[in-house]
């Protein structure tokens, strides 16, 4: 097995792939990049068993037989890509014994490869349904919904992104219980419904991946009861879909909210970013105190005599209120939203806030968002 490749390019693509290793195993051919090469086409393949990573690429070879194929330690070959400046970097791999010897220039190197029979074999796209969709859309899917996903190992079903696809749109949810977020797209339908949870892993792989593209594109999901299978340009991944129910995430959000709160949005984050520097490290609490035309957002620390307070104008519907709300929540769910204005609607300082978008840049797009925070109990 011999081929040339710039260091560069592939060490662009491996550092691509290496996210899907993990440095839990016990398996050394898991910390391996399984390389397998065809007609000038290299594909490289990483796994930790629940997420598979693919990579194709073009590389020059010399003439061919038989595919051929070997197993490389990742964090050597990465570290000696790392390297390299941009230059060509040959590779020669002895089918028999797996060694590889690398050269580039007056240097060579060698190492120890591993039978590539060795290698896990991946799940087949059977029994599969398709659904396409732009690239774009999809990273707008993840950010705005992966912030709300929960860090809970107790609660694998909450970990992940729940996913909803009905001939109407396909529906994003994430919730940790103490903040949801759910993201719809009317531009995107299946013929029948169905539902699944995508795994953290895999969803910050590829939205990593995509964010670095500078052109756009369309990816291809298929998906069966337990596996997804996801294509874009030359990469292709799968991974096994979470176990388990999600929690009826519609029960949760409060359908009679008559108090309707109309801010600025940026201006709202900039004054809680100020004032939470003041709140408890603890539970890092605000308290809103919401009149006709104004909001006042206030803080305290208690424990070392820190208070801070800022009014701000708004627009209210509804009868004078004050509430609280952990500020790093508040901050992180509005800093996820595109418009001028953001509307957040409640109807008791027990009850969850919903916000959405505000204002005229918000009519007529083909997705909306909801925002759901649940309050914290104020101190008189």
């Amino acid at each position: 097995m011999k081929f040339i490749v710039n260091s560069q390019q592939l060490l662009k693509q491996l550092q691509s792939l290496s996210g899907v290793l993990s440095n839990n195993n016990t398996m050394p051919i898991i910390n391996c990049f399984h390389l397998h090469l065809e007609e000038g086409t290299l594909t490289i393949k990483t796994t930790d068993l629940s997420t598979t990573l693919v990579a194709r690429m073009e590389v020059e070879t010399g003439r061919m037989e038989n595919p051929e194929e070997v197993a490389i330690p990742s964090k050597m070959l990465l570290e000696i890509l790392k390297s390299f400046d941009d230059v060509p970097v040959t590779f020669n791999v002895d089918n028999q014994s797996h060694a590889i010897e690398l050269s580039s220039g007056e240097g060579e190197y060698h190492l120890a490869g591993m039978d590539a029979d060795m290698y896990p074999t991946m799940p087949t796209a059977e029994g599969t349904a398709t659904v396409v969709m732009s690239c774009d859309a999809l990273v707008n899917a993840i950010n705005k919904t992966y912030f709300a996903t929960s860090n809970d190992e107790m609660h694998q079903q909450m970990s992940g992104i729940y996913c909803e696809m009905t001939p109407d749109g396909i529906t994003f949810v994430a919730t940790d219980a103490h903040k949801l977020v759910r993201y719809r797209r009317k531009d995107v339908t299946t013929p029948e419904s169905t539902n699944f949870i995508l795994p953290k892993k895999p969803i910050t792989i590829v939205k990593n991946i995509l964010a670095a593209r500078k052109e756009g594109g369309d990816v291809t999901i298929e998906y069966n009861n337990t596996n997804l299978f996801i294509t874009f340009d030359n990469f292709y991944i799968i991974c096994r879909l979470v176990d388990g129910r999600y929690p009826n995430y519609e029960a949760a959000i409060p359908k009679d909210n008559p108090n309707k709160l109309i801010l600025d949005r940026q201006s709202f984050i900039n004054t809680l970013r100020r004032v939470s520097i003041f709140a408890s490290e603890a539970t890092r609490q605000v308290r809103l105190s919401i009149s006709a035309d104004k909001l006042t957002i206030s803080a305290e620390d208690l424990e070392f005599s820190n208070n801070a307070k800022e009014t701000i104008p708004c627009q209210y519907e509804g009868s004078p209120m004050e509430i609280g709300f952990n500020a790093k929540f508040l901050t992180e769910m509005i800093s996820n939203l595109d418009s001028e204005q953001v509307i957040m609607e409640m109807s008791h300082p027990s009850r969850a806030g919903i916000i959405f978008p505000f204002g005229d840049d918000t009519e007529g797009k083909q997705d909306d968002i909801l925002m759901l925070v649940m309050p914290v109990m104020l101190a008189n």
